[in-house]
């Protein structure tokens, strides 16, 4: 791993989430920010002295151009992911861009083709995706130890409103902004919905959903049906309205995973629950396994991909990026206009 050499990020905004992502790299060997870029250039300036970074531009035009940056990282709201790193992938840059990716299967599908074109990577950012916890989920997946995988429950959700819609500290978060990509579903939807990506192994044929609404009109708290292609059916619930609470169950036809599909470990460590059998009377098992901070660990596995290859990416795949935007649309679009929507092919 020393002698691969760091790969320089520029940073396409200054949010709170950069300034985690800033955080959890701190030291990294293998991902070093260069750069920062902000439309207001006090902001850039500020948020490069906090950091340490060497460069900053009072553009988001200017980072594009800067030839010592190879990938830019995007934090972006939501509704600007698709335009930016459309534009990132035609100024030649790779692209870690947060989730959502996209706010629709057609964008999703446009940036990859961008990404395509001009022979640059494009990663969609969700750290629980690196921690070791979930790459064990994949690997008992891939080897069957719960079987065939029947139903999945995911669930993410926090309180920034109360139950009536009405904001807890302020109106100006931008999750609450119905014109920016908010709501619950592009937030910690997201999250519940890639998740079922992951353990369905399949894009949903259709979905079903109901949802309550915020005092400014973005989904505050939906809930969801997914069928798939094979016969497994899925949840998935999210709340911008609620008690933290962020878990999964996976049920096969000879065993169950339980996760919390944590994006850090602060504690160090990060654990699954395991059943491996069918009858009430097997016990569940717990794995405890090694964890960090996901900022860190999706940076390094994207810094491994662009020096080493595909193989070294431990995130979402292109398919499974494109499968959850494309199921997250039709669960916005059920939500609205009532009864199943079948997804785009």
């Amino acid at each position: 791993m020393n002698d691969v050499t760091p790969l320089r990020f520029g940073i396409l905004g200054t949010a709170n989430i950069a300034r985690a992502f800033m955080k959890g790299l701190a030291g990294s060997s293998l991902a070093a920010v260069e750069a920062v870029a902000s439309r207001d250039g006090g902001r850039a300036s500020a948020f490069a002295a906090e950091f340490g970074i060497p460069r900053h531009h009072a553009s988001y035009e200017a980072l594009l151009a800067d030839p010592t940056i190879e990938a830019i990282y995007i934090p972006l709201p939501n509704d600007m992911h698709a335009a930016w790193t459309i534009r990132a992938a035609e100024a030649g840059k790779h692209v870690l861009c947060e989730k959502p990716l996209a706010v629709s299967g057609a964008e999703a599908r446009a940036m990859f083709a961008a990404a395509k074109k001009r022979g640059v990577f494009l990663a969609e950012a969700y750290p629980y995706m690196s921690q070791p916890q979930t790459l064990r989920l994949r690997s008992l997946l891939a080897e069957g130890a719960i079987g065939r995988v029947q139903t999945i429950a995911a669930a993410f959700g926090f309180g920034i409103v109360d139950p009536e819609g009405k904001p807890l500290a302020g109106s100006a978060n931008i999750r609450l902004d119905p014109l920016r990509g908010g709501g619950g579903l592009l937030d910690a939807g997201t999250y519940a919905m890639s998740l079922v990506r992951i353990a369905a192994a399949e894009r949903p044929s259709r979905a079903f959903a109901t949802a309550r609404r915020t005092q400014s009109g973005v989904d505050q708290t939906v809930a969801a049906i997914l069928e798939f292609p094979s016969g497994t059916i899925a949840t998935v619930e999210c709340s911008l309205a609620t008690a933290f609470h962020r878990f999964a169950v996976i049920v096969g036809d000879t065993g169950v995973i339980e996760t919390n599909y944590a994006n850090h470990a602060p504690a160090g460590t990060l654990t699954l629950r395991v059943k491996r059998g069918a009858p009430g009377t097997v016990p569940f098992e717990t794995e405890e396994i090694a964890g960090g901070d996901g900022f860190r660990a999706e940076a390094v596995s994207f810094a491994r991909m662009v020096r080493l290859g595909p193989a070294e990416w431990n995130g979402a795949t292109q398919a499974e990026s494109i499968d959850t935007a494309l199921a997250l649309e039709a669960i916005a679009r059920s939500a609205r206009q009532g009864g199943w929507v079948a997804l785009e092919r």
